[in-house]
């Protein structure tokens, strides 16, 4: 049967294909469907789950929860093709008995039966909370393993290695310790079965015996009854063991649908409607939010014309971030409004928001493709041609011919094969190739030496293929790279402190003059260097 259930120890794994029956080829498109059913569908849910969501989430243990599909599978295979045909088989060995042998026997198999079922149901759930507990033992061991994986350079950084394998070991170790005691328990539980299904045959041919003596029965008869017995032994052991097969796979599956169970905090109002074109015309209007009980934005307004670029500098947790997530519809706000070409974002659908918003992150994840397949990712239309051509703008081409097999080149996981600096320009050819309206970029350029980053400024961020036409949001900490913009944004705590462009704010001499000082102290630098003909020191 496709997509049952194999223990091994009391670990569960997936399957395609049972090898423990034989079964028609009904039983193989049926199950397999509804495992393709509940595994995309577990999937697209936790994709539509909001950031909150996803900024808490243990990424192993949800992994190990996808991967409990199969159990889930498993359950409503055995009660689709299994269950309803046993039961038959229960009700028809009592009537065989009533028909053929008469009341007193039908009544002693009706009392076999319902007594076994009754306590397999009892004693199973009894044991519930050690199965649970075997079951969360065993999702964290699988957290642990992924995420000591997954944090791979971490763990070299600080010499862990002999760390991570203790406390791995720990995991297998309370695992198996549960493990042991669920199966302690279980062999109980088989060995109570076995004795009352004997009692039960017993009394049988106790009366059986008794009749063949008084004559009432023939030996024959005795020899049927005895071989019927047997018979009935076989649906009754089914019976034993499926209840605990899907209690089982109900709590192997419980953190599946726990996460059915949550639903995402930003969704599309009723009504909502699609943005078709967009100009890139933003408009905040007294906007407020707070991530939970911490507040993020205060009383934030702010107006950002067509083919403008707007730049947010400050401290680090200024809410500088947190403007791009709302912008991109991670979150809503509290009060306020957002609007774009003077529509509520809140009026339109979440997806056509984005679709006119491109993100170059100040840390990109890569898929661990090749550079092709990441840089069409977004926009798998594109020619190989305008691959180029994007790769050129971002200064990231000629590097890519230097690997051996080109753009076929393999990233890695997380793309831990490119330098950050790579990942970034990757990133910026990747938002170009989107064409959207609206780019933010927050600290896009932060691993690029200053050469590059000169190069990028000049040649696609102002007046270039990136910001030619399109509304730029930009969030620095390097105040050289957006000495440039129209309006320059200082936040401090959550509020707009200052706003004008580079030189009224120099001319303030406030935050951003402090600043500015602080980092030319730091390193000469020029400003605007690259963007115009003047030099300010």
């Amino acid at each position: 049967m496709a997509n049952t259930i194999r223990l091994t120890g009391c670990h569960q794994v997936p399957r395609s294909v049972s090898d423990d029956r034989t079964g028609t080829p009904l039983w193989i498109p049926v199950s397999q469907y509804s495992y393709l059913a509940l595994a995309t569908t577990a999937f697209e849910h936790v994709h539509s789950l909001s950031l909150d969501f996803h900024l808490e989430k243990r990424t192993g243990e949800i992994l190990s929860a996808l991967n409990k599909g199969g159990a889930i599978n498993s359950f409503l295979e055995k009660i689709t093709f299994e269950a309803v045909p046993r039961l038959a088989d229960l009700a028809v060995a009592v009537l065989y008995f009533l028909l053929t042998f008469g009341a007193l026997y039908a009544t002693i198999a009706a009392v076999i039966t319902v007594f076994s079922l009754h306590m397999t149901i009892k004693m199973a759930s009894t044991r519930a909370d050690l199965r649970r507990d075997m079951v969360n033992a065993d999702r964290e061991e699988e957290a642990v393993k992924n995420d000591s994986i997954t944090s791979y350079e971490t763990v070299k950084y600080f010499n862990a290695d002999a760390y991570e394998s203790t406390r791995y070991q720990e995991t297998v170790q309370r695992f198996q310790a549960a493990e042991a005691k669920y199966a302690r328990s279980m062999g109980d539980m088989n060995i109570y079965q076995t004795l009352v299904f004997m009692c039960g045959v017993l009394i049988m041919l106790v009366v059986a015996a008794v009749d063949v003596a008084r004559g009432t029965k023939s030996v024959g008869g005795f020899l049927v009854i005895l071989t019927y017995l047997y018979r009935l032994q076989e649906p009754l052991q089914f019976f034993s063991s499926f209840y605990r097969t899907i209690q089982q796979a109900l709590i192997s599956g419980e953190r599946l649908l726990e996460l059915f169970k949550i639903q995402p905090t930003v969704v599309d109002r009723l009504g909502a409607e699609p943005l078709l074109n967009c100009d890139g015309h933003i408009r905040w209007t007294n906007v407020q939010f707070s991530y939970r009980t911490r507040p993020a934005l205060r009383d934030i307004s702010l107006v950002c014309l067509p083919g403008t670029t707007t730049a947010f500098v400050g401290e680090s947790g200024g809410g500088k971030s947190t403007i791009l997530r709302l912008m991109f519809r991670y979150y809503n706000c509290d009060s306020g409004t957002i609007a774009i070409d003077g529509q509520d974002v809140k009026d339109l659908t979440i997806d056509s928001v984005r679709r006119h918003i491109g993100v170059v992150p100040q840390d990109p994840v890569l898929f661990n493709e090749t550079i092709m397949f990441n840089l069409k990712y977004g926009n798998p239309d594109v020619s190989d041609e305008e691959v180029y051509e994007a790769c050129r703008a971002a200064s990231i081409h000629d590097r890519i011919l230097t690997f051996a097999r080109g753009y076929d080149t393999k990233v890695g996981d997380r793309g831990t094969l490119l330098s950050g600096g790579e990942k970034q320009r990757v990133a910026i050819a990747h938002t170009i190739l989107k064409k959207p309206k609206i780019v933010m970029l927050d600290e896009a350029t932060s691993a690029l030496d200053s050469k590059t980053e000169q190069q990028i400024q000049k040649k696609l961020i102002r007046g270039g293929s990136l910001g030619q036409g399109r509304t730029l949001l930009i969030v620095a900490h390097r105040l050289s790279t957006i000495a440039h913009a129209d309006q320059i944004l200082v936040l401090h705590a959550g509020s707009i402190v200052e706003k004008g462009t580079h030189d009224e704010l120099l001319a303030m001499n406030g935050r951003y003059a402090s600043m500015w000082l602080s980092q030319s102290q730091q390193a000469p630098i020029v400003a605007r260097s690259g963007f115009s003909d003047g030099d300010h020191q």
